[in-house]
Formats: structure tokens, sequence, C-alpha cells
């Protein structure tokens, strides 16, 4: 898919990645419709890009909820005629231990609610919001692409039982989209990054920054720019579908 004129839509646009990748795409012609819980967090990523010659508007919508999504995907699809492509970016973490305990006396344990938050955001969101770009592509006989946010972490993560599941899931739906969606022209892909430079890992302690730096046989963290040109890739790619993208520096081996 060559990028010039396309409709692509980004969930959790306001963030690092999704903005980064907002950008990306705007450089090389696509048309923006970024998604954020909040309408007004996207104006900062709405300026920038209009600062340099991009289409882009703003939607504020609940990734979890089913209507939200509905009328969301159905108002973009109006306001552009279409819809060529999604980035299903937005997601939570509610890291914690599944089970917490000290001389055999448990002190803590993942509640429900941190398991179900993650799950909702990570997992639901994605399946929602994938249905509805399918279902806008088909409607208006578009050929698309569905990019799905993984982690290396889908592998299984200390503290992260929640966060797991819901990444391992993303790509198992990943590869059933593709199957299904094939005869309709969509592709489907999945990036998993490792830890990437962000304000979060900014704020972190230098001794644990470095830390994470060493673990990496490249010497360094991602940088969000090298995960939007991995999502440029898989549009880009026709032969691309029903995979997985590790981009990590070679944590994962």
């Amino acid at each position: 898919m060559n990028l010039s004129g396309k409709v692509i839509v980004i969930t959790g646009a306001a963030g690092g990645l999704g903005s980064a990748m907002a950008k990306d795409f705007a450089e090389h012609g696509a048309r923006l419709a970024l998604i954020d819980m909040s309408k007004d967090a996207l104006l900062t990523v709405i300026a920038e890009l209009e600062s340099i010659g991009a289409e882009a508007k703003a939607y504020g919508a609940n990734v979890t909820d089913e209507a939200d999504v509905e009328n969301t995907f159905a108002k973009i699809a109006e306001d552009f005629n279409g819809i060529d492509g999604l980035v299903n970016n937005a997601g939570i973490l509610r890291d914690g231990m599944f089970v917490k305990a000290k001389n055999g006396e448990v002190t803590g344990k993942m509640s429900l609610e941190q398991f179900q938050s993650v799950i909702d955001v990570n997992l639901t969101g994605v399946f929602l919001c994938g249905r509805e770009a399918s279902v806008q592509m088909i409607k208006h006989k578009r050929s698309g692409v569905i990019i799905n946010m993984s982690s290396i972490a889908r592998q299984g993560n200390m503290g992260q039982t929640n966060y797991a599941a819901s990444k391992a899931g993303v790509v198992a739906m990943t590869v059933t989209w593709a199957r299904e969606l094939g005869r309709h022209g969509i592709r489907v892909g999945a990036i998993a990054p490792g830890v990437i430079k962000t304000a979060m890992t900014d704020a972190m302690k230098p001794e644990m920054r470095e830390r994470l730096e060493k673990m990496k046989p490249v010497g360094r963290l991602g940088h969000a720019q090298e995960i939007a040109h991995t999502a440029r890739y898989i549009f880009e790619n026709d032969f691309f579908t029903g995979r997985v993208v590790e981009i990590d520096g070679g944590l994962a081996m």
C-alpha cells in the first residue's frame, strides 16, 4: 500500500508511539484520523501535523465501549469517505505480581480489577477497533491494513500477568484476522516492541535505565521513530500478513 492519500486511523494517538507513527505517515502523504480517550489530548499532535501540511482530525473515544467505537469509526468513514488502515496502538499497564508471599505467608495478589482493566483496553479494545475498521473497509470496498501493537512481553514477563496475556492474545487475533479477512483484501500484522525510549523510561533511575540498555545487544533503548518505520513497512509491503515483527534490539533471544 502506498500511503499517499490513504486514510489511516491510529488509536492512542496522543502518546509517544502513536504521535510518532502519525507524523511518519503524514510525511508520506497519509490522511490521519487520530483517536484517544480525550479529544483535547490530541490537539498538540493535530497542530504539529497541520504545520507540515497534513490532513488530520481528532476523535475522542473509549476503545472499551462498543457503542462508542462503532459510532467513532462510522463517523471517521463518513468524514473521510472510507478507511484504508488502522493501527491499534491504545494500551495501558497495571503491573503487579500474580501472588506475593514471604516466609510462606501471602502478602498480596493481583486484583481482578487490575487484571481486567488491562484486558479491557489492550485486548477487547483491539478487538472492537479492528472489527469496526474491517466493517468500514468492506462496506466501502477498500483493501486495507490493520496493525496490532503487541509486545515482547507476550512470551511472559514477571509482574505482567495481565499485560503479557493481553499482548499474546493480540498476536493470536492478528493471525486469525489475516486468515479471515484476506478474501476481502485486508492484510493484518502485529508489532512486538521491546523497551522504547519514552517519557516513562526517561523518568527511570539512571542505574535502571543503564541496566536495560546493557541487556540489549545494540546497547540502547529503541526510539519511537523506529517503531513508526516498522509500521510503515507493514503498510507498504503487500506480501506481509498474519505475522508479528519483533523490534527489540535483540532483547528477546
